[in-house]
Formats: C-alpha cells, sequence, structure tokens
C-alpha cells in the first residue's frame, strides 16, 4: 500500500499557495536541491522535489507494510501528506536538506543511512554485529578496531558527517599497537589511472613481484563505497590481529576503482579516482607503524580520522564533516591544531571540543586556546546526560546513553546514533497562515518515520529503536523575535549579588516556545502510540542552518544576521546553465579570483527586520549577549541542545573564561570563534549601505526563473554551499 499525492492536488497547490522564496532562494534549490531527471531531460521543480519528499517519507510509516491494507489509516495518511506538502512547498518549514535532496530516491531506497545527515561513535573496539560492511575475517560478534573508523569512513563516504569520541575512557579500551605491516598499493598499467596513482606511490601490477599467499594478503579492491571502506578496515586490524588472521603484508589492488571524473550514481558528483585511497592507505599505515608497541592517543585516532575526512573530500563527496571530542586535560588533543604543517595537511578536517562536567572550574586555559583559533568547544556530557530543556528541571538519566553530539553540536548522541532533523520558520508559517503549533505536530510524524528507515549498521538500528531521537528546529529565531514579539529574546541584564549580568528574557515568546514545545512532546506521544513505539528520548533543538535558510530568505537557526544590508557572493562552475539566466536579469558577476572555472556572483541582500528599530547585526552583539540567547533556548525550547557560532572581538578575549563558568549549566554544548569581517577579494558577505542596496536591486530587471534552461544541467559539482552557517555541516 503506498500513498500518492494526486496530480489534482498538487495543481491546485500551485495555484493556491506561493512559496516564500527569499533573495537566494530559487537559485539556491535550483542548484543544490533540484535532482536531474533524465526521462524529461530536466531538473525538477520545487513542486516536484517537494511531493518527492513527502511521497518518500509518509511511506515509511510501517503501518503502510501490512498485509491486509486498513483504508481508514490509508485515508489518514493521505491527509497527512497533503498538509505536510502544503507547509513544506509554502516554505514555512521544511525537513533536512538531507531529505530534500534524498527522500523519495531510488538511493533512499538502496541506502538506509541516506535520511539523516550526522552520526556519532566511540572510537574503541566494537563489534560489526549484522551491518552491511564484515570483513571476512572479521566474527560479527568480535570487537575490532577498525570498526568505528570503518563507520566513519562510510557514513562520510554517504555524504554525512560525523561526531567521535577520543575521550581517556574509550582510549583505555584500545589494544597495542603489535605489528609492523607492510602495505603496497599496485594498479594495472591498462587502468586510466595508472600514471596518476603511480605519482602518489601505487606501484605498476605488471613489474610488481609475485605475491606470495603464505606471507601475503592481496586485496582486490572493488569500485564501491563498501569497498574502499573494506581496504581500511584490512590495514588498521592487520596491525592488532596475528598473521593467523591477516597477513602482516598486504597488496591492495586498485585496478577496478572507476578514473577521475566519471559519474557517481545515486547520491551524485563525480569520482576522484583511486589517487586518495592510495595516499590514505600509505598515510595510516605510516601512523600505525610509527607506534607498534603502544596504545593509540587522542592525537593519533584524530590524525586517522582526519586523514580518512581528507580523502573523502578529495573523494569529490562534497564536504567532510567531523567533530573530535577529548578530555579538556589532554593538552596534546587540545593543541594540535597548532601544528601547522599537520594543520594545513590534514587536521582541519574535523572541529575539535572538549567534554567537561559539573565538576569543571578552570576554564582559563580552555579560553586561552578559544581565543587563538576559536577551539577547543564545549560540550557539558553532564548536562546532557541529566536535562532536557533547562526549564524542566533535573532528569537524571534522562539521556543516559549518550556519549558526544554531532558535528555542528545541537544533538547529543549515543554511540551509532544519527541526528534527525527538521527545521521550522516561526514567522514565514505565521505569515503563511500556518498554526506554529499544528506544524510541530506534522514536523514531529515526519522525523518519527525516518527513525524506521532500514539503517545500514547494526549498532545504528539498536540505538535508534531504543531512543527514536528526533530534533525538530526552529529557524530565523531573530527575525521571530522581533517580528512577533516586538523585541529581542534579551531586553536587558540585571546586576546580581556575585557581580556578574543576568539577563532579562522576553517572556512572551518564552511562553510561545513553552506552548511549541508542549506540541512537540504531545504530537510524540500520540504517535508513538499509534506506531507501537518508544517515544523519542529527546525531540527538540535548534540547527546552524544556512542552505536551508537561503530558500526562505530567514536568519540561520538563532544567530543574528550579518548585516542589514549585504552583498552575498556565491561561487558556480562557469559551466552551470543558471549562469546566462542570471547575467540576462541584471546580477554582477566575475571570475572567482581564488579558483579556476568558477564564476563569482553578486546578490543583494536585505535581512528580513533591517528595518525594525531593535534590529541588531552580528557584529553589533555583545559576546554576552550571544550566551544568553543561547541559554534561553535551552531553557525553554531545546531538550537536545543549541548550536550556534559565537563571536567575539579582541577586547572581549577576557570575558570567555568568566562566561563560560557562569553559563556551565546553562548551555550544553558551545562553540566560538574570533569575529572576522573577512577583509579578503570576493568576501562570501561583504556589508553594504542601505542606498547601496537598493541601487544594486534596481540593476535587477530580469526574472531569472523565467530565463533559467535547466534542460543543460549535467552532473555539476556545488561550488562554496554549506547547510549550516558554521559551514562544519555537508550540504545534504
Amino acid at each position: 500500500m503506498k500513498i500518492r499525492l494526486s496530480d489534482t492536488f498538487i495543481e491546485n497547490c500551485i495555484a493556491t499557495l506561493t512559496p516564500h522564496w527569499g533573495s537566494l532562494g530559487w537559485v539556491t534549490y535550483k542548484r543544490t536541491y533540484a535532482r536531474w531527471l533524465p526521462e524529461l531531460q530536466r531538473t525538477e521543480e520545487w513542486h516536484e522535489t517537494v511531493r518527492r519528499v513527502v511521497e518518500g517519507n509518509i511511506n515509511l510509516d510501517p503501518r503502510l507494510t501490512a498485509t491486509t491494507p486498513d483504508v481508514t489509516l490509508q485515508s489518514e495518511l493521505q491527509a497527512e501528506a497533503e498538509q505536510v506538502f502544503k507547509v513544506i512547498y509554502s516554505l514555512a518549514a521544511t525537513p533536512s536538506g538531507r531529505n530534500l535532496w534524498i527522500s523519495g530516491t531510488d538511493y533512499q531506497q538502496r541506502n538506509g543511512d541516506a535520511l539523516n545527515n550526522c552520526w556519532f561513535i566511540g572510537i574503541r573496539p566494537q563489534p560489526y554485529g549484522a551491518s552491511h560492511i564484515v570483513p571476512p575475517y572479521v566474527e560479527p560478534a568480535e570487537k575490532m578496531v577498525s570498526m568505528p573508523f570503518a563507520f566513519l569512513f562510510d557514513q562520510l563516504m554517504k555524504g554525512g558527517g560525523v561526531g567521535f569520541s577520543v575521550v581517556p575512557e574509550n582510549l583505555k579500551q584500545l589494544p597495542i599497537v603489535n605489528n609492523a605491516v607492510t602495505s603496497d598499493v599496485i594498479i594495472a598499467p591498462t587502468a586510466t589511472s595508472f600514471t596518476d596513482s603511480l605519482n602518489v606511490g601505487a606501484k605498476s601490477r605488471e613489474t610488481f613481484p609475485t605475491i606470495d599467499p603464505a606471507t601475503t594478503e592481496l586485496i582486490q579492491i572493488p569500485d564501491t563505497r563498501e569497498g574502499w571502506v573494506e581496504a581500511v578496515a584490512y590495514l588498521i586490524d592487520a596491525h592488532f590481529l596475528p598473521a593467523t588472521r591477516i597477513k602482516h603484508h598486504l597488496v591492495f589492488d586498485i585496478s577496478a576503482i572507476r578514473p577521475k571524473d566519471s559519474r557517481i550514481n545515486g547520491f551524485g558528483g563525480t569520482a576522484s579516482g583511486p589517487m586518495p585511497l592510495v595516499e590514505l592507505l600509505i598515510a595510516i599505515n605510516d601512523l600505525l607503524n610509527q607506534h607498534i608497541g603502544e596504545r593509540l592517543s587522542a592525537v593519533d585516532c584524530t590524525d586517522i580520522a582526519n586523514l580518512i575526512g581528507k580523502t573523502v573530500v578529495a573523494g569529490n563527496v562534497r564536504r567532510s564533516a567531523e567533530i573530535a571530542l577529548g578530555a579538556p586535560n589532554d593538552t596534546a588533543f587540545v593543541t594540535m591544531k597548532q601544528d601547522k604543517a599537520q594543520l594545513y595537511h590534514h587536521r582541519w578536517a574535523s572541529n575539535n571540543s572538549v567534554i567537561i562536567d559539573q565538576a569543571t572550574t578552570d576554564f582559563e586555559p580552555l579560553a586561552a586556546a578559544i581565543a587563538q583559533n576559536g577551539e577547543p568547544g564545549i560540550i557539558n556530557l553532564d548536562m546532557i546526560k541529566n536535562y532536557g530543556r533547562l526549564s524542566d528541571g533535573y532528569q537524571a538519566g534522562i539521556d543516559a546513553l549518550a556519549e558526544g553530539t554531532n558535528p555542528c553540536g545541537e544533538i547529543s548522541l549515543a554511540n551509532g546514533e544519527p541526528c534527525n532533523l527538521f527545521e521550522i520558520f516561526p514567522a514565514i508559517a505565521i505569515e503563511q497562515g500556518f498554526a506554529l503549533n499544528d506544524i510541530c505536530e506534522l514536523a514531529v510524524r515526519f522525523a518519527k518515520r525516518i527513525t524506521f528507515s532500514p539503517y545500514d549498521w547494526e549498532v545504528s538500528r539498536n540505538i535508534i529503536a531504543q531512543n527514536r531521537r528526533i530534533g525538530i528546529s526552529l529557524s530565523g529565531i531573530q527575525d521571530w523575535a522581533l517580528s512577533n514579539f516586538s523585541e529581542p529574546i534579551v531586553t536587558g541584564f540585571t546586576q546580581v549579588e556575585n557581580g556578574t549580568q543576568e539577563p532579562i528574557y522576553n517572556q512572551a515568546m518564552a511562553q510561545a516556545l513553552t506552548a511549541a514545545y508542549q506540541a512537540v512532546v504531545a504530537a510524540d506521544i500520540a504517535y508513538s502510540q499509534e506506531l507501537n513505539c518508544a517515544p523519542s528520548v529527546k525531540r527538540t533543538t535548534v540547527k546552524p542552518s544556512g542552505t536551508v535558510s537561503k530558500l526562505v530568505g530567514a536568519s540561520e537557526g538563532m544567530h543574528f544576521p550579518y548585516s542589514a544590508y549585504l552583498i552575498q557572493r556565491i561561487r558556480f562552475q562557469d559551466s552551470d546553465p543558471l549562469l546566462p539566466a542570471l547575467a540576462a536579469s541584471g546580477y554582477r558577476m566575475e571570475p572567482d579570483v581564488y579558483s579556476a572555472n568558477t564564476m563569482c556572483v553578486e546578490f543583494p541582500i536585505k535581512a528580513p527586520m533591517a528595518d525594525h528599530a531593535q534590529f541588531l547585526a552580528a557584529n553589533d552583539v555583545p559576546l554576552a549577549v550571544q550566551m544568553a540567547n543561547q541559554a534561553f533556548l535551552q531553557t525553554y525550547w531545546s531538550d537536545n541542545s543549541v548550536s550556534c557560532t559565537l563571536t567575539f572581538n579582541h577586547a572581549e578575549q577576557a570575558e570567555i573564561a568568566p562566561l563560560l563558568h557562569q553559563y556551565q549549566d546553562r548551555i550544553k554544548s558551545t562553540s566560538m570563534l574570533p569575529y572576522s569581517d573577512n577583509g579578503y577579494e570576493q568576501a562570501p558577505k561583504e556589508p553594504i549601505s542601505a542606498t547601496v542596496y537598493h541601487n544594486r536591486l534596481n540593476e535587477i530587471t530580469g526574472n531569472v526563473q523565467q530565463l533559467a534552461n535547466y534542460t543543460e544541467l549535467g552532473a555539476l559539482e556545488l561550488v562554496d554551499a554549506s547547510d549550516c552557517e558554521s559551514g562544519a555541516c555537508p550540504i545534504r
């Protein structure tokens, strides 16, 4: 039994509903989420994308697999699908960018993990279990050192982000590196990538010595994602297992891997060829051989994960997002990015944070490191485990299995668990005529269905069935405060006895958030009963947003707008068929000064509430006010965490440690960066005056939607886009 939206219904929606496109909205949609339709030789239109997404989601309801169709259920889900279509089509709310890209595709059917953006894994020996990847030398229940790295590599190759923990509790479970391993990579002279592979360390299969199976393990790497992952697993485990299990001379044959620039079916994009994998195998083997007789450190494990992340980026799966979570007293981990050579080589591939608890009192060393380069971030695991919304008070063990977060920090996660996001734009929802509580209910049901996907990894299936975690996020929050409550979130500060300044909050907004949260909880309890599954362990969050918020023209998550008026620069491949339409419409563009074959297009943008008397741009908001905003949302809305990159100027560096101490029991995760106005050519965002904005706007005389010819689109690579404000998460 399948739920399908009728053509008549879709046509009526197109005639009666107007999507709330932002200034960059339609262009962002076309270059990021509109899939190529080979049978029509064009890309999707917005209604087709939404239809695909909604049908892909509604049919995840497990009751639809019953042998005997339930006519009443089918009617109810049909009506629900129509309501969800209206909400998403109007852009009052959207699922994650990952769902906009993947939901309803064949890729979703083949890869159960595809609908989730990000994951978490503890770096310690773990069993593969009944997963889609189990190396042939492994017993499914056997705990293997390679498993968390294989999990990380697999999820990154699918375009996801991964958080991983290298805290002492995990590291002490790692065995000592026992074996020196000789590793060679060979390739057939007939392979297209032959010469390029030799240049990065591979050897010719034709001249390679005869392989003795008694002493050497020959691994033929197939042209699959799983093949790359298994190769790394072989290499790691060979350093720990006896030669009776895996030979200590490994020869990897890469001849079957498709050449550079070949089309990647399913997720999309083009291939890198085998060269990044060759470099990865050499680098990991060198690292492990340097630690024979030792146990791997937090830095070593993070380096392996970063080398994998670097390979994924080179492999053209868009972006690689990682967050490494270590101990605050591990000086080598906290300072590892200060080694510039290593940073530029591979350590850029993760954001690094430390896990603190309620007993942490000395924030000065962390503040000093943060003042240098914005790292480490801070994760309070005690609060994550024992609090939902702070206004609901202490709840011992409410999230007892949580070990860390996704790369942006808004979702607390247990081992193997993914984030599962849906984003609501309250101000736009209200403007479009929807009741916020009704959208909350639809959002919960949409996200809950995703937990019934056929997940690839056993560790994920088990924890998802137990936690059913979802993350209903609000975005455009600063716009909503001014448009619907006429004042900002923090209305002032009051002095308290210990000399600190305590924020005074917008109580009307606090009440609205509480009502919306209660609607989320009620919807989750009701739908969980219908599905006969566990209620979600946590349900709400604030994600950073980014690409999705550009669709609707809202400020990103809880972030303040960059400027009242600005030039937003977007980079396109010079072959992108949108460029002629943009030029004909009057948008200014010029060649990118940093990248070949790339054009930089300038879009004049006005912040949604730029004319409001209390409008504040990001560089006008003190660090203390930003932190108070984050604490407000942690108190009244988010039972997971609140993601926001707080910015500080040089004069505020001395405030970092006192503020971290003051908000230690009010913020579950936070990250900070020194404020930067970029200061380089063709900066992504450039503040401008209202006069310049209006002059630029007057230059735009055409309608790019009417002029665009998307029948020419092939497999274009996306340039300079991300799914969150900080750029930490993958595009989709």
